[in-house]
């Protein structure tokens, strides 16, 4: 029960990509959730810390329009207060919650509202995979980061990416400062992921994540990164050994992710989720 004027929370990450998960299941705790409270709850001195906060309401209650599809809408704000279509990361450890909660079944795939649709999750233990549906290839741009330029594969994964294939992680510096984009491929900002081989179906990344800065992981850019890798090497579905599907690794600074784009045209993005404290707060 939380405290007078308090209200309940939980942290958690996947592959250190981390939230603040705030459970409002008939959304009568905070009504309309404003940035305000958004940034306080991600600031990392003053607050609880994330890269991002995802509140655990009905669908009924967020968006009726899905409601007959899936109980539970995942509501995901960015840590400058702004909605995101969609958090691969961030809808594993959603499931995770509610599997741990009581709230999901975990022997059966657990339906998730977005505000790019319903999304599939399927637990296996300690690893839970997404299916975050078909990849949209929207051709190439170019981002920058200081002097350096590079060409751009843009793939929507329900939210934008810009994935340039590079030498070196490096080479967008010690630290990735906010990359510059076109403001007309990408009108609502783009995550942008700085890609390397590592070698065969084995890669790693950097990314920028608009709204949040440079952050440990993102799954919707391990996918976008695989996806455009895939291409790079000349693969597709049907096209790796035998047929079937495709499965790259995917390294990030905060852990492995196994990315599967699939003969159905799915992109299925497994890795661990987990919930590290609970509490109540008051900011």
């Amino acid at each position: 029960m939380a405290e007078p004027g308090g209200y309940p929370f939980l942290k958690g990450h996947g592959t250190e990509n981390d939230f603040v998960l705030l459970p409002d299941h008939d959304g009568s705790v905070h009504g309309e959730l404003h940035a305000t409270r958004v940034r306080a709850l991600c600031n990392r001195r003053a607050g609880i810390g994330g890269d991002g906060v995802l509140r655990v309401i009905r669908t009924a209650v967020q968006d009726p329009s899905q409601a007959d599809r899936a109980e539970w809408f995942m509501d995901y704000r960015n840590s400058d207060g702004s909605p995101s279509e969609m958090c691969g990361n961030g809808i594993r450890l959603f499931a995770r919650h509610l599997v741990d909660e009581g709230l999901a079944d975990p022997h059966h795939p657990v339906p998730v509202a977005t505000r790019d649709g319903v999304k599939t999750i399927t637990v296996d233990g300690d690893l839970i995979t997404a299916d975050l549906g078909s990849p949209k290839v929207l051709g190439e741009s170019m981002v920058a980061v200081g002097d350096r330029s590079w060409p751009a594969r843009h793939v929507d994964m329900g939210n934008p990416h810009a994935v340039a294939l590079v030498e070196d992680l490096a080479d967008a510096g010690p630290l990735l400062d906010p990359p510059v984009h076109d403001p007309d491929v990408y009108p609502h900002g783009v995550n942008v992921e700085f890609v390397v081989a590592r070698g065969e179906r084995h890669i790693a990344m950097r990314v920028h994540e608009r709204g949040s800065g440079e952050t440990r992981s993102c799954g919707t850019g391990a996918c976008a990164a695989m996806v455009a890798a895939a291409l790079a090497d000349g693969l597709h579905p049907g096209m790796a050994v035998g047929g079937g599907d495709v499965a790259y690794r995917v390294d990030v600074p905060g852990g492995r992710l196994t990315v599967t784009w699939t003969t159905e045209d799915h992109v299925l993005l497994t890795g661990p989720a987990v919930v590290v404290a609970r509490g109540t707060t008051h900011l």
